[in-house]
Formats: C-alpha cells, sequence, structure tokens
C-alpha cells in the first residue's frame, strides 16, 4: 500500500465543508461516544465522524459493516484514532477493500480535543453507557472520582439461566433474574411492594450505583425459554426498571460480558452471595413516567403528541408471526410505528454493533427519523414483552430524548384482551423497500 497522506487540522477544517469527505472515528466505541480513555482535554468525537472502530477490522463481516454506514469507494476518508498506528491499520483495511481516497488526521487529542473552539458531538447520557475498563476499575478498586464514596453492586443479569453465571462473570458480579424485577404472568415490571423487596435482597437501595451486564449465547426460537440465552437484552430491560423505581445510578456495560472478555479482563465462576440491605431508602416509583400502561397508551394512540413504536421484526409487525412461543395471536397495535429491532424477539441487531456494543446514535436516530420517529413527540416503545421496548427506549434516552417510555404491557398484554383491536399486513401508507 502506498503511504497514507497526512493532514492537518487546517487541512482538515477545509475538508469538512466537502459532501465527499467522510471522517472515520476509529478508536473504541465508548470514547466515540464520549469517555476520555486517553485523558484527552474533551471527550467525543469529531462532529459527524462515523464510528469505525479499529478492533473491528479484524472481523470478516468488516465491509458490510463499512457499507452499512453509507461509506463508499467514491468518498474522500480521513480516519483518525489515539495513534497514527490503529489509523493506518483502518486505512490499509481500507485499501484492501478498493477504496483509494485515503487521509489520516493524527492530531485529534494534542489539538481538535485541546481546542474548544472546534467542533466536537457526543451521547449526552453516556455515562451510563460505560466502558469494560470503567468497569475495571471498579472491580479493582479503584473506584472512579464520581463514584467514590459510593456503595457499587455489579449484576450479571440471566433469565433462568444461572448456568450462564456460574460458567463464567465479572469478578464480585452478582447474578441477578430478570424474573426478580418483572412478573411471568403479564411480563409487565414487578409491583412497586415487589420490587422494594427484590431490590434489598439483591443488596440495592437507591443511593447504589448499579451496573448491570448480560451475556450474549446465541438464542434458539426452538427452546422453551429462548430469552435465557439473551442477557444482553436482559440487562437493559433491568436497568430500566430500575430506573423506573428510583435508582439514582444505573450503569450498563457497553457491549456486555462480550466487552470484557474482548479487553482481556479475568473471569470467575464464583457464586458471589447476595447481601441484602433493609430499606431501598425511597417510595417506589420515583420515574413513573419511564413506563406507560395500556390505558395510557391507548391514550397517546389517540394523540397528535405522541406515538407508539413497535421494536419488533417485520414479520412480527405484519403478522406473519407472533414472535414467541407463548403468544398465540399476531399482528399490531394499529398506527404503531415500524421500529424495526432485528431478526426476531432475541436479536436487537439494528440497535447494535457486530461486537454488541450500542449502536451510533446518529445512525439510530437517522433510522427513525426516516419513518418518522422524532424527539418532539411522546414516545413510547412496545414490543412483545418488553425487553427489546426497553432496549430501544434506552437508545433515546442516552441520546437524551425529552419524553421516551416504555410501554410495559406490549403485544402480549394488548393481545390478550380480545376488545382491543390490531392489524396485520403492510400499512397502506407504508413503501415497503424503507423498513424491510
Amino acid at each position: 500500500m502506498r503511504k497514507i497522506n497526512e493532514i492537518t487540522t487546517n487541512e482538515l477544517q477545509l475538508r469538512l465543508a466537502n459532501d465527499k469527505t467522510k471522517v472515520i472515528d476509529v478508536r473504541p466505541v465508548d470514547a466515540y461516544n464520549g469517555w476520555r480513555l486517553e485523558n484527552e482535554h474533551r471527550g467525543g468525537h469529531i462532529k459527524g465522524a462515523k464510528s469505525l472502530s479499529a478492533k473491528w477490522a479484524d472481523y470478516i463481516d468488516w465491509i458490510e459493516i463499512v457499507r452499512s454506514k453509507g461509506v463508499l469507494p467514491e468518498h474522500d476518508l480521513v480516519l483518525y484514532g489515539y495513534s497514527q498506528v490503529e489509523a493506518e491499520k483502518v486505512a490499509l483495511r481500507f485499501s484492501q477493500a478498493g477504496y483509494s481516497h485515503l487521509s489520516v488526521y493524527n492530531h485529534f487529542v494534542d489539538e481538535w480535543a485541546s481546542n474548544p473552539d472546534l467542533p466536537i458531538d457526543f451521547l449526552p447520557n453516556f455515562k451510563n453507557l460505560v466502558p469494560a475498563s470503567w468497569v475495571n476499575q471498579v472491580v479493582s478498586g479503584n473506584l472512579p472520582t464520581e463514584i467514590e464514596g459510593q456503595k457499587v453492586v455489579i449484576c450479571h443479569t440471566h433469565y433462568r439461566n444461572r448456568d450462564a453465571y456460574l460458567s463464567g462473570h465479572i469478578p464480585g458480579a452478582i447474578d441477578i433474574d430478570t424474573l426478580a424485577l418483572e412478573a411471568p404472568e403479564t411480563w409487565n415490571r414487578r409491583s412497586p411492594a415487589e420490587l422494594k423487596e427484590a431490590l434489598e435482597k439483591h443488596g440495592i437501595t437507591s443511593d447504589t450505583t448499579v451496573v448491570l451486564y448480560g451475556k450474549f449465547m446465541f438464542p434458539d426460537n426452538d427452546d422453551e425459554f429462548p430469552g435465557s440465552a439473551a442477557g444482553d437484552i436482559g440487562a437493559i430491560r433491568n436497568a430500566m426498571i430500575m430506573m423506573y423505581a428510583g435508582v439514582k445510578d444505573v450503569r450498563v456495560l457497553n457491549g456486555g460480558f462480550q466487552s470484557w472478555e474482548d479487553a482481556g479482563y479475568a473471569v470467575d465462576t464464583d457464586d458471589v452471595p447476595k447481601i441484602p440491605v433493609s430499606d431501598f431508602g425511597v417510595r417506589i416509583p420515583v420515574n413513573p413516567s419511564i413506563i406507560v400502561d395500556i390505558s395510557e397508551a391507548k391514550e397517546m394512540i389517540k394523540s397528535n403528541d405522541a406515538d407508539i413504536v413497535c421494536v419488533r421484526s417485520w414479520p412480527e409487525y405484519i403478522g406473519e408471526v407472533s414472535g414467541y412461543n407463548y403468544i398465540e395471536k399476531t399482528g399490531r397495535i394499529p398506527g404503531a410505528i415500524f421500529g424495526n429491532c432485528g431478526s426476531d424477539a432475541y436479536h436487537m441487531e439494528n440497535y447494535r454493533n457486530t461486537d454488541h456494543t450500542i449502536r451510533e446514535a446518529q445512525e439510530v436516530a437517522a433510522i427513525w427519523d426516516a419513518v418518522g420517529i422524532t424527539p418532539d413527540k411522546h414516545l413510547a416503545f412496545y414490543c412483545g414483552t418488553g425487553w427489546r421496548g426497553s432496549e430501544a427506549w434506552f437508545n433515546a434516552w442516552l441520546m437524551g430524548w425529552p419524553r421516551v417510555s416504555v410501554f410495559d404491557g406490549g403485544w402480549f398484554e394488548w393481545s390478550n384482551d380480545p376488545d382491543n383491536p390490531f392489524e396485520t399486513g403492510i400499512p397502506e401508507n407504508m413503501l415497503t423497500s424503507a423498513y424491510k
């Protein structure tokens, strides 16, 4: 490969005015979101840059990742990272794939991040989506400054699957079954009294810093309980319910257990005992607006200032399948906007990167904007039983969208009432190709 052209800060500023220029941030996604992993003056990324971690350059489907981001050979690419080595590693991958308009920018830390006049963007609530290195600080006893003096509980989330925990977990983590916080009769969150008891049993008060993560284990729809292999989604479900209850500082490990393993940190198999507390500390729920129930969902459907968003797969949305082995009726709530999760009830491909980290916020927002999901309205995300809806909600909440909720009952509760209307097929006002 020919020597890659290196550009200056002034040259990059000039290139940013050209629509053909694509700036590529090859640092870890957590740095892109806002974490100052190398103690740079400002966290975040060059405004308008795309996230393409150097870690992904080793993936066999790397070119598919690139194309999904709309980065094409005719674009003028400018790559930057924490080091020249990682930027040139990704540049080589681009060159091998037939991209020829390549430059590197090696002054992000010392010039761009240190100059408050140069535009930087970041995920508004990035601190609640933590990198594995941050969790490792906690495990090592070197508490990050923002949580010094606070009790920290790390929770390995699973659904009916303690083996997922016992087969390998972050040192010091306790296990928490999603059934502790949601009831299988309705799949809604449990009552305030039940939530209080469950959180106290797990040693959690409103002032505890809780770090949640799960383990992705390739769900199989033929299993009796496919969700038992989707702990990565269950972790965000539990995070949402804890925030609803009133835990003030809830963090989710970005990428779940996969990120911990990828970082090469130690793994334990001990069954860590839970240390109960006597009182949660506040009246539950502290944040009731995070969840809407069926009566409020029905009012939202009629409102011009609100939307119900169906975070399910296309076959579920048009009524070909229910998505679950325990839900018979197929279809969708009338008027629900399609918020495409991915392939089925136990995957969130359209909200995740290949390594299970949360997808670049600008990409999610653009997909939503194309179908009319916008931050000016009150939005309630729903799926079958609340997991996928919770993850979509978490994305919107991380982006700082002001009025976002989860319709907790989802399709399970809606479809169980024969008086509730439902739709199947493709809505007349939809262009199929824009959604599928």
